[in-house]
């Protein structure tokens, strides 16, 4: 099934609030007329426009309303809403030609017996309907069960495909995760990559845990998840180029490296903040490199909103001779809004009013 296609089709606005008739089972309509059956359907009854029903029309074709109007029904007595189901047809609007009772209540009946309540079945099926095209035997449940390896409960695990169903019987997923296993990644940083960034254990990683485990993490800490997701999403001339931009300001391509180590985030950031947050700290503020290399975290603040009215603040403390730009220089960026005001804005009586217009001085820069 060609999912592009199925994601981009759209309802016709006018039909957002449509209430669906109740199933018409007796239509019916011969083998010449199925594709303008389809398409008057997939309109008048489904909302679609016009241009998507024909597109739709040439991989899916039914000759009687039978078998989309039981689907509606089913929904409807399951409790989903109009627009619940208008939402779930237009992703994956091949639901509409399965049987309802083979193919959709097993899996419904499985969420339920897994402790997933009738709203939380509503709420998972339309946010990623995909996964009831599934087999549940040759892959939903097999996949929850590797799932539930790494996760204290079924909710949790369900949670996971709920989320991203191109888990569910992905060829990679299961070998991945047993690499994993072997190469002493630890039960933290495989949920890690379920949890969030899953998309990393349906691509090979062969090469990539060896390349990893080279560049000196360690197995047993998130940090060597958080690496290969780097380098699963960074494809090596971007890479090449995000280099490049920080060697632009100076640094070495070991001080890359070191960087990295300490927060393999950072190159998940893009040329353009990395170059920004450089230029500013190097270019503007006058500061050395060596901050930035040795707490690369840095890069993960908004610019706008923390690191520029914040430095702004600590500049001026600074020329007052009131704070030391010492080894613990990074702390004033990493406290809370709430934290920094108080320890850096406040404390200062005196300066205060002058602080505080610098800090909302920065803040508007943006």
């Amino acid at each position: 099934m060609n999912t592009i296609i199925c994601y981009r089709l759209r309802l016709s606005p006018k039909l957002l609030l449509y209430s669906f008739p109740k199933p018409s089972f007796s239509f019916s309509t011969t083998t010449s007329d199925s594709v303008s059956f389809t398409i008057s359907y997939l309109t008048n009854t489904c909302g679609f426009t016009p241009e998507a029903a024909l597109k739709l029309s040439k991989r899916l074709r039914f000759n009687t309303a039978q078998k989309p109007d039981s689907v509606i029904s089913f929904f409807q007595t399951h409790g989903f809403s109009a627009p619940q189901i208008h939402c779930i047809l237009s992703k994956c609007p091949e639901l509409m030609v399965y049987d309802p009772t083979r193919t959709l209540f097993p899996k419904f009946h499985f969420l339920a017996s897994k402790g997933v309540s009738a709203s939380g079945v509503v709420s998972i099926v339309t946010r990623n309907p995909r996964f009831l095209c599934r087999s549940l035997e040759n892959y939903i449940f097999p996949t929850f069960q590797l799932l539930r390896r790494f996760f204290p409960s079924n909710l949790r695990a369900l949670a996971v495909f709920a989320s991203c169903p191109y888990v569910i019987g992905n060829c990679h997923l299961a070998s991945n995760v047993e690499r994993l296993l072997d190469a002493g990644v630890a039960h933290v940083g495989i949920r890690y990559l379920l949890k969030t960034r899953s998309f990393v254990l349906c691509s090979n990683l062969r090469t990539l845990v060896e390349e990893v485990k080279l560049l000196g993490f360690n197995p047993l800490k998130v940090t060597f998840a958080v690496a290969l997701e780097a380098k699963s999403a960074v494809s090596k001339p971007i890479w090449d180029a995000k280099v490049d931009v920080l060697k632009k300001w100076g640094w070495s391509e070991d001080e890359v490296l070191l960087a990295f180590r300490k927060q393999p985030k950072m190159m998940l950031c893009s040329m353009e903040k990395l170059d920004a947050v450089t230029g500013f700290w190097v270019d503007r503020l006058g500061w050395d490199r060596s901050t930035l290399i040795a707490y690369p975290s840095l890069f993960q603040f908004s610019l706008e909103k923390r690191l520029v009215p914040r430095a702004l603040v600590l500049q001026h403390l600074l020329s007052r001779g009131l704070v030391k730009k010492d080894a613990s220089f990074v702390t004033p960026f990493v406290k809370s809004d709430e934290g920094f005001l108080k320890k850096y804005v406040r404390s200062f009586k005196e300066e205060t009013p002058w602080l505080l217009e610098l800090y909302q001085k920065g803040q508007g820069a943006s």
